[in-house]
């Protein structure tokens, strides 16, 4: 076997080059920035989970201190705990809180499936472009018979990006986008665990009918999740 073989720079450029520019078209600017930005993301954490709820922790002594309507709202450094410890300040209810996580959930999740969706789509578009590297190779082949230099470089480029179209859709495209999945999925978790132990210290801190609430608000999520 001799790796230089397996390399071929117009057979990648027609696989590669032709399953980005098909995705780009195919799934939009703004469906492959999200993408972009998601695999970017794969290689540094967005959410600290101990440094937040480190902070939290200020914020919660304080609200078991001196009550919910005499704390001071605090900058996090997550817009999404900011928004909630907010809200739950102001309104002094934990509905509130469950609010600001939906909204920041829901766009979080919309962001997260659009990224995916678009390396599917890649994946999907990496065979085709082998395919069609194959058909344009073949195209090539001398009309005489015999077999030549023309004919031996034809068969190789056919069968390279046939290879390249596989590989770049099967080792690449589809692995990246489950790890954006599985890294959108562990972030999700990370920020319930957060939010479940914020409504478990301020329960005292609330007023008796919302504190009641959230007890009755864990005991539900706890049988759902059996």
């Amino acid at each position: 076997m001799q790796p230089q073989n397996l390399f071929d720079a117009t057979s990648a450029l027609i696989v590669v080059g032709g399953t980005c520019l098909a995705t780009l078209l195919r799934c939009g600017l703004g469906d492959t920035r999200a993408a972009l930005g998601a695999l970017m993301g794969l290689g540094r954490s967005n959410f600290d989970a101990g440094r937040v709820r480190a902070q939290l922790a200020v914020q919660v002594r304080g609200m078991q201190k001196d009550g919910v309507l005499r704390t001071e709202p605090l900058s996090f450094g997550d817009a999404e705990f900011t928004e909630a410890t907010d809200a739950l300040i102001g309104s002094r209810s934990v509905s509130a809180l469950h609010r600001a996580h939906a909204v920041h959930k829901r766009k979080r999740n919309q962001y997260s499936q659009r990224a995916v969706q678009t390396l599917n789509q890649a994946a999907d578009l990496s065979p085709v472009f082998g395919l069609a590297g194959t058909l344009v190779s073949l195209s090539q082949l001398p009309a005489g018979e015999g077999p030549g230099g023309n004919f031996t470089a034809a068969i190789s480029m056919a069968v390279l990006t046939t290879l390249y179209g596989l590989l770049l859709g099967n080792l690449v495209f589809a692995p990246l986008a489950r790890a954006v999945a599985r890294r959108a999925s562990d972030e999700e978790q990370e920020r319930q665990d957060v939010l479940d132990w914020l409504e478990k210290q301020v329960a005292e801190a609330l007023p008796a009918t919302q504190g009641a609430n959230v007890v009755r608000h864990r005991a539900s999520a706890a049988g759902r999740s059996r």
